[in-house]
């Protein structure tokens, strides 16, 4: 008995713990982005350049910066909620393979702006990122077959879903939908890149 309440115990603190760790992660990245903006605005927008323009070879070092980079205190306050939530179930699943899965989506989806972007556009800002962690999110569950993980996907694509398909629209004016687009799919391929295996079912001695 006493056994069995330590372990109960410790899955309910590990929960509690990875919960925790999540929700101050994402807390600092989105106080990071509107400290960004900050410096930003101060600096008469001179962390704009940060952008990624499309098919320039010294643009490269870009890639990453331009999701920290946003273009006014509106832009970086409609990714701030999306952000903090997509960005917090999905580190429910584990810090580790959280930070891989955004690594993955925001090289991506720099690389693939640099790409396939209009000439002579400068992109910026977490949408990419958003997008991806909506595919990661919607899709994990499935992909590693946990019930919790096909329920959290469903209502989180039930919620945010129409605003997902407005934004892949081309006519969207000054909105990239090639980096939308972009990144939704990084995150469908970080679900698959980053899923949890099954564990092997343990056999009981015999008696």
């Amino acid at each position: 008995m006493t056994d069995s309440t330590s372990r109960t115990g410790g899955v309910g603190s590990t929960g509690t713990g990875r919960a925790l760790a999540a929700g101050k992660l994402m807390v600092g990245w989105v106080a990071l982005l509107w400290l960004i903006e900050i410096v930003d605005t101060a600096s008469g927008h001179a962390l704009d350049r940060f952008g990624v323009q499309p098919r320039d070879p010294a643009e490269l070092v870009d890639v990453v910066p331009a999701s920290f980079i946003h273009f006014g205190f509106d832009h970086v306050a409609a990714n701030s909620i999306p952000l903090l939530v997509l960005g917090f179930v999905a580190a429910l699943s584990g810090m580790r393979r959280f930070l891989i899965a955004c690594a993955l989506i925001i090289v991506a989806d720099g690389l693939g702006v640099w790409l396939v972007a209009p000439a002579h556009s400068n992109t910026a800002g977490a949408s990419g990122l958003i997008f991806g962690l909506f595919g990661f999110v919607v899709l994990s569950g499935f992909v590693e077959r946990r019930p919790l993980g096909i329920v959290v996907g469903v209502l989180i694509a039930a919620y945010w879903g129409t605003t997902i398909l407005a934004g892949l629209s081309p006519a969207n004016e000054g909105v990239s939908w090639q980096g939308h687009l972009i990144g939704l799919m990084a995150g469908v391929t970080a679900a698959f890149v980053v899923r949890r295996r099954p564990e092997p079912k343990r056999t009981a001695p015999p008696t």
